[in-house]
């Protein structure tokens, strides 16, 4: 069974909500994992994964989101909350 991706809601400049990109919990977690510093490495050992899948759901949160770099995943896990 797999878990219901959380949608993140978000304003436009008019202040609309609007929704955008949901992350599974394992794409929160790894978010949460990197932006406190964590190499991937060290990610996948803690969440009892391998690197190619950790690599993986980097890949799939920076294409939701278009980020590139790890400033920018940090970024989007403090205005998630993480």
């Amino acid at each position: 069974m797999h878990p219901t991706p959380t949608a993140i809601p978000t304003t436009t400049s008019t202040a609309t909500p609007t929704t955008t990109p949901s992350l599974t919990p394992r794409e929160l977690e790894t978010l949460r994992h990197i932006a406190a510093g964590r190499t991937y490495c060290q990610t996948a050992r803690h969440m009892g994964l391998s690197q190619h899948t950790v690599d993986t759901y980097l890949r799939r949160i920076r294409a939701k989101f278009d980020v590139n770099t790890t400033a920018e995943l940090t970024r989007l896990a403090m205005a998630l909350g993480l």
